[in-house]
């Protein structure tokens, strides 16, 4: 049996505003094993968006605990969340958050090398499976919305993390481009070894995954 990169217990969140107070979360548990790909999915405003962020370290939990291979995050401090997510989880976004003023080669390679964990025999294969050979030499702002989201999936897989998050990872683009990419993620992601948890609006693209997870009024169903 598969030992588990991620185990979510009993997660709440509630977001205060004036008088009123919201809960987003409630009771939310689930594991997720080395290698599984999972995706979370779920109407607007379930909560699913939330959850992906208490796990990256991105906010704090009110309640509950979120452990990443047996090292539990949701106490740890900003600097310790940083560094976990530098060598141990990483992120990708539909507004791709490429640093506007490296070029796409130096982009690939950023989480990678400040995480000390740079491999170019690796960095020259995401080269060439995500089409980006031609790119190098390109800044951000040069490419198109489907080519920026190919250099941060690189950026993301770089290091091999154990934990990748993608947070509707293919919004922005066009059902054919968005179906090429999340076809190369999900194959270079196999191929990394990483576990892989996708918030997805898309039950077609949910579908191709290991396993879905669904977020109903903040509770899994």
């Amino acid at each position: 049996m598969s030992s588990m990169i991620l185990s979510v217990k009993d997660l709440s969140k509630v977001y205060h505003g004036g008088d009123s107070a919201v809960s987003v979360l409630r009771g939310v548990s689930f594991d997720l094993a080395e290698g599984e790909s999972v995706a979370l999915t779920g109407e607007s405003g379930s909560g699913k968006s939330t959850l992906l962020h208490l796990v990256g370290g991105l906010d704090q939990a009110d309640g509950g605990e979120i452990w990443i291979q047996g090292v539990r995050i949701d106490a740890m401090s900003d600097s310790q969340l940083a560094g976990m997510r530098r060598s141990t989880v990483s992120l990708i976004f539909q507004q791709f958050n490429l640093i506007p003023s490296l070029s796409v080669v130096d982009n690939l390679s950023f989480q990678a090398k400040i995480a000390d964990r740079f491999d170019h025999v690796w960095q020259e294969e995401l080269v060439a499976r995500l089409g980006l050979g031609d790119l190098l030499a390109r800044y951000p702002e040069q490419l198109s919305g489907g080519q920026q989201q190919r250099v941060a999936i690189g950026r993301a897989l770089a290091g091999r993390p154990p934990l990748v998050l993608a947070d509707e990872p293919t919004g922005n683009l066009d059902e054919a481009t968005a179906d090429s990419v999340l076809r190369l993620t999900r194959d270079l992601i196999r191929d990394s070894g990483c576990s892989f948890l996708m918030v997805t609006h898309s039950q077609r693209i949910a579908e191709t995954m290991d396993r879905t997870l669904h977020l109903s009024n903040g509770s899994l169903t």
